[in-house]
C-alpha cells in the first residue's frame, strides 16, 4: 500500500494493528472467547467491507458471534443501554466495535454496563465508577476520533441535550486498515479529518496538560493532515492518502488521551448535543477559528508550533491570533469547508440554551485547561458570528 507501512503498535492497553489486512490480527483474541457481540452502526460496517472482513475472521476460528446494528451519530446513552442490553441477554463474553467514534464509543459504555451494571448515564456524568468491562475490540472505518486508541467515550443525554464525554475503557485491541476508510462520503472525509486537527490542536494547548511529547504527536497530525486531506477529497479511494489520515487521526487520539480537548470540544458538544443533526467534526471547524484567535493570544508559542505546517510564517506572538485564526480558516476553506451554524438549523434563538449547557453541566469540560479566561459574551460573540 502507499502511506505508513503496516505497523502494530502498543499504547496504554491497547494493541494497535496498523494496514491493509490488520482485522486479521484479531484472530488469536476473539478465539479466547464463547461467544462475541459485533456492534455496529447503520450501513458503514458493510458498505465499507469490514463487517464481512470480521465476520470471515470470526467464522474462521469457530467462534460463535451475533450481530448489533444500528449505533446512530452523535449516539444518545439510551443507545448504549439498549445496546448492552442485547449483549447481556445473549451472554456475550467480547465485544467487537466496527465504525467511527459513535459506534466505538457506544460499544465501550455497553461493554462497562454489561460488566458493571448500571446505566450509561451513570458512567458519563461520573456517578459510577467503571470497575471492569467487557473486553472491547475496535476496528475504525474513519479517520477522526482516534477511539480505536484512546479511553474515552462520548454520549448524550436523552432529553437535556447534555453530550458528555468520560473515561471508560480502552480497547484490547484496534484496527485501523485505511481500505475501509476509502468509502467515506466527501462531507465526512472532510468532517472527521477536522476533528482529528482539531484534537491535535487542543490537545498541544491545554493549560497544564500539553508536554513536548503531545506537542510532537500534533505537529506530525496536522502535517499529515494538511499533506493528504485535499488529495483525499479529490480521490475517495486514493489509499496513501487514507493511510496518512488515519495515520493522523491515530496520533491526534494518544494526544488527546494524554493530554486534553478544552474550549472547542466544550462548545461543539453543547451544539450538536441538542441539534445531533450537527456532524461533531463540522461543528469544531465552524466555531474552531474564532476559538483559535482567542486561543492563540493566550498561548502563543505552542499554537504557533503546531499550526506551522498551516502558515510556516506564523509567529508566536499575541499580535498573530488573527493570522492564526485566519490559517486554520483558509485551510478549511481550501479542502472545501464552508458551513455556518445557520446552514444545521440554528439561531440567534438558540443561543441562550448553549450557553446554558456550556457554563453548567459541560463546564467540566473546558473549565480547567482552557488557556484563557471564558465569558459568556465572548462565547456568545463566537456563537454569533457562527451563524
Amino acid at each position: 500500500m502507499g502511506g505508513p507501512e503496516s505497523f502494530t503498535l502498543r499504547y496504554a492497553s491497547t494493541k494497535l494493528f496498523f494496514g491493509e489486512g490488520s482485522v486479521k490480527g484479531l484472530a488469536k483474541y476473539l478465539s479466547k472467547h464463547s461467544l462475541v457481540a459485533v456492534v455496529t452502526g447503520r450501513s458503514s460496517a458493510k458498505v465499507s467491507g469490514a463487517l464481512d472482513d470480521v465476520l470471515d475472521v470470526i467464522k474462521e476460528i469457530g467462534t460463535n458471534y451475533f450481530v448489533v446494528s444500528g449505533v446512530p451519530p452523535n449516539p444518545w446513552a439510551s443507545s448504549a443501554d439498549d445496546v448492552a442490553e442485547r449483549i447481556w441477554r445473549e451472554g456475550a463474553d467480547a465485544v467487537v466495535a466496527i465504525g467511527g467514534g459513535s459506534v466505538i464509543d457506544t460499544a465501550k459504555v455497553a461493554a462497562a454496563i454489561v460488566a458493571g451494571g448500571g446505566k450509561a448515564t451513570d458512567y458519563v456524568t461520573f456517578r459510577r465508577r467503571v470497575k471492569s468491562t467487557l473486553p472491547l475490540y475496535a476496528v475504525n472505518l474513519t479517520h477522526g476520533t482516534g477511539s480505536e486508541v484512546d479511553r474515552y467515550a462520548v454520549l448524550t443525554i436523552d432529553g437535556t441535550g447534555e453530550k458528555r464525554g468520560a473515561s471508560i475503557t480502552y480497547p484490547v485491541v484496534g484496527v485501523d486498515d485505511p481500505k475501509y476508510a476509502v468509502t467515506l462520503p466527501r462531507d465526512h472525509t472532510i468532517y472527521t479529518s477536522l476533528d482529528a486537527l482539531y484534537h491535535a490542536y487542543e490537545a498541544s494547548t491545554a493549560k497544564d496538560l500539553s508536554s513536548p511529547y503531545v506537542t510532537l504527536l500534533s505537529k506530525e497530525a496536522i502535517a499529515r493532515i494538511k499533506e493528504w486531506l485535499s488529495t483525499a477529497v479529490a480521490d475517495p479511494k486514493n489509499i496513501e492518502a487514507r493511510g496518512w489520515l488515519l495515520y493522523a487521526s491515530m496520533l491526534a487520539g494518544i494526544a488527546i488521551d494524554t493530554s486534553s480537548t478544552h474550549v472547542i470540544h466544550g462548545v461543539e458538544h453543547a451544539l450538536s448535543g441538542i441539534n445531533p443533526k450537527l456532524p461533531h467534526g463540522a461543528g469544531l471547524a465552524i466555531v474552531g477559528p474564532e476559538l483559535i484567535k482567542h486561543t492563540h493570544k493566550a498561548s502563543p508559542a505552542k499554537s504557533a508550533e503546531v499550526l506551522r505546517a498551516l502558515n510556516p510564517k506564523l509567529r508566536p506572538t499575541p499580535d498573530d491570533a488573527m493570522k492564526a485564526a485566519e490559517t486554520v480558516r483558509e485551510f478549511q476553506s481550501s479542502v472545501g469547508f464552508d458551513r455556518k451554524l445557520s446552514d444545521y438549523g440554528f439561531s440567534r434563538d438558540d443561543i441562550r440554551e448553549v450557553l446554558n449547557l456550556i457554563f453548567g453541566p459541560l463546564k467540566y469540560l473546558w473549565d480547567r485547561v482552557t488557556p484563557f479566561k471564558l465569558s459568556k459574551e465572548l462565547i456568545r460573540e463566537v456563537l454569533e458570528e457562527s451563524l
